[in-house]
């Protein structure tokens, strides 16, 4: 379980003048059940990935307590968070030239047998033979290191997961299959599972819709209550229409 008690995430509103400051995440507080799987929205720039990297350790909490499994842990480092069993994933990953992704699963998760490699890959829908060996480099394209590093989450086994836009790069057959590993992980594992994603099939799969604006909760609960704060919200529009499908429904 993850609680956060009256978040605060604050930064100078200008170099000039330091003592002026603004709350980018503004007294938050929230429990995170094991097993459940949230999805975090809200407008560009209201703090969704600010309380994510809060949550991992990335940015330093200004005020406030985050309690992981009974442990306040809002003084503790990225690794021993890692170490804990919390997971986090980028929007945009990382890239190691010359790290092969057989040896970036191997450091991520200590299994070295390469059936079970080969396993973890398929579950994430990659073609072992063809990128077990390859480099995580510049020459992937963004949906295939996105890939990556989803394989590489999942295999560690976290307790708690963070996703952070997880579909950025990924093509439309992709999603499907990846919202429905993601929510599995979830049930059959008790994988606390944070998504902070527009996309409406994360937003649809969600045990829980959490909106975000101003740095602050404003909204938690299903999709169909949280529809008419986020057209107030303009965080995007809800239509009937997608692509030019009329059966079809899309954020954008």
């Amino acid at each position: 379980m993850l609680e956060l008690k009256n978040v605060f995430f604050t930064v100078p509103k200008s170099e000039e003048n330091r003592e002026d400051l603004l709350n980018i995440i503004d007294g938050v507080n929230f429990t995170f059940e094991a097993g459940k799987f949230y999805a975090i929205t809200g407008p560009n720039g209201s703090g969704k990935t600010t309380l994510a990297k809060l949550i991992m350790g990335i940015y330093p909490v200004s005020q406030g307590t985050i309690v992981y499994n009974g442990q306040d842990i809002a003084g503790w480092t990225i690794t021993e968070r890692a170490k804990a069993g919390i997971a986090y994933s980028f929007q945009h990953p990382a890239r190691f030239k010359g790290i092969t992704f057989r040896e970036l699963l191997t450091v991520a998760t200590g299994i070295e047998d390469e059936n079970t490699l080969l396993g973890i890959m398929r579950r994430v829908g990659i073609c072992p033979l063809s990128f077990l060996d390859k480099e995580v480099d510049a020459k992937l394209s963004g949906g295939e290191i996105k890939k990556m590093e989803l394989a590489t989450t999942i295999a560690a086994k976290p307790s708690l997961a963070i996703y952070d836009e997880p579909d950025t790069g990924i093509d439309l057959w992709t999603i499907g299959p990846m919202v429905s590993l993601l929510k599995k992980e979830a049930a059959e594992k008790q994988t606390t599972t944070i998504v902070v994603s527009h996309n409406k099939a994360f937003l649809e799969a969600a045990d829980i819709v959490i909106i975000i604006n101003s740095g602050k909760i404003v909204y938690s609960g299903n999709l169909e209550d949280a529809l008419p704060l986020l057209e107030d919200l303009s965080v995007c529009t809800y239509r009937d229409s997608c692509e030019g499908d009329g059966n079809a429904e899309c954020f954008r």
